[in-house]
């Protein structure tokens, strides 16, 4: 970016990630640029309790020899770097330097060029990259469902301690669960029926179930195409492949541009033929939206899929706004708990999980605005869980504090990792889920 200013009143922008240039894993270059942003973060500290990324930094400089940013070492980097869980809050919620202001400031994209110049050191851990092959994963996990789900269960105790040993997957953490049907799969057998009599008919999506959805709760997908049909939306699956976000917390960009190709290629094809692509999970819509056109520009099916795909909550509010949504939306008992997963909030498409679970009359609908703390493979990871832990028992507390009987978040790992705090009460009886089976429930679809 060339022009930059202070004080400007327009909107975040975000320089392209420019990964493949020598300058990026610069040794000098980076250190440089570390201790440039370190100073306006040390100088500001706004962003103090966001997660342990920030804390550290502050700490490391307070009992530093000079208490200065010039004071750090590689090591100290490497500490901070490890905590960052490239949630993009302090991105888009917290810091006031972020371009156009001239300081330029991104952390979360900072942390990753440093996590990039770790990869190629060779510093990183083998295991969380094996973890970010969810395609391969989920494919062998499908072969026997029921032996992987029995192994992984945190309750097996004769796998999980050997697990934990070897691989350094903390023994008490909730691990996803496999199914022997894929969302893709069961999609075609249901009934598609279209309901021609509603709003919206004539719409047509193309949901990308996204990896979780597809593989591990197929019960999302299924409610979104319900839903989807009864307001007069026809609907196809889709689902190329994983949209790479575990390979991008890992630094390996090669990955991650190879999915955005083969993603992207089918999907644009689907945009072709009048569909419109909805995703069910907050990641991968953050994904397909930005971090794709920034870290492969150039390519056109990237750019046109980036201005052609909704978040399944988005594209609902869409449909009431612009047609009107079906009629005979009951009310639910009890109230709902809307956590607004950061990667949605990443979006910067407004809180659209709580716009649209208002549309249910006479239900209770409350928003806590707090990360989970689980960040991909953090919240698993024996080295990291304890802060995952940290921080999602505190966002647990506040979504108590709400009362309701429901929690619902369109992050699914968010969704598991709060779960475990808001149930670990023998007397506790939380139900979490996504927000479109919120809906899906209230039509009675379900």
């Amino acid at each position: 970016m060339d022009y930059k200013k202070e004080g400007s009143l327009a909107a975040p922008t975000r320089d392209l990630v420019d990964w493949n240039s020598e300058s990026y894993t610069n040794e000098q270059e980076l250190n440089a640029e570390m201790k440039r942003q370190f100073e306006v973060c040390h100088s500001c500290r706004r962003c103090f309790n966001l997660c342990d990324s920030f804390p550290t930094l502050f700490d490391l400089i307070d009992d530093s020899p000079n208490e200065s940013v010039d004071d750090l070492t590689k090591k100290d980097f490497e500490d901070i770097t490890d905590k960052c869980t490239l949630c993009d809050m302090c991105f888009m919620t917290k810091c006031p330097y972020v371009p156009p202001h001239e300081f330029n400031i991104d952390f979360p994209h900072l942390m990753l060029r440093y996590r990039t110049f770790q990869d190629k050191q060779n510093k990183l851990p083998k295991i969380p990259k094996e973890l970010a092959k969810i395609d391969r994963n989920a494919n062998l996990a499908k072969i026997s469902p029921t032996v992987a789900n029995w192994s992984s269960d945190k309750k097996n105790s004769l796998t999980r301690r050997p697990l934990e040993m070897i691989s350094g997957i903390d023994k008490d953490a909730e691990l996803p669960k496999f199914e022997k049907k894929t969302f893709h799969e069961l999609s075609e057998k249901i009934d598609n029926k279209v309901n021609a009599s509603a709003p919206a008919f004539g719409r047509k999506v193309a949901i990308y179930s996204t990896c979780y959805v597809n593989f591990n709760n197929s019960k999302v997908g299924i409610a979104a195409q319900k839903v989807l049909n009864h307001n007069g939306v026809e609907t196809i699956s889709s689902y190329p492949g994983c949209c790479g976000m575990p390979h991008l917390e890992q630094a390996q960009h090669e990955k991650v541009i190879k999915q955005s190709e083969i993603v992207s290629e089918e999907l644009c094809s689907l945009i072709d033929r009048g569909y419109q692509i909805v995703t069910l999970t907050a990641s991968c819509g953050l994904m397909l939206k930005f971090e794709w056109p920034l870290l492969n520009p150039n390519n056109e099916n990237v750019k046109k899929l980036s201005k052609n795909v909704f978040d399944i909550d988005e594209f609902i509010v869409d449909i009431s706004k612009k047609e009107g949504l079906v009629e005979g939306l009951n009310s639910l008992d009890g109230g709902v708990t809307v956590h607004n997963a950061c990667h949605a909030r990443a979006q910067n498409m407004g809180n659209k999980a709580m716009e649209m679970l208002k549309k249910l009359p006479d239900t209770k609908v409350d928003v806590v605005e707090k990360c989970a703390g689980h960040g991909g493979t953090f919240g698993v990871m024996k080295k990291t869980r304890k802060s995952a832990n940290k921080y999602g028992k505190a966002t647990a507390r506040q979504i108590k504090n709400k009362k309701n009987k429901l929690m619902v978040s369109d992050c699914p790992l968010a969704c598991k990792h709060l779960n475990e705090f808001l149930n670990e009460d023998k007397d506790s009886n939380y139900i979490s889920m996504h927000p479109i089976e919120v809906v899906a429930q209230a039509y009675n679809l379900s």
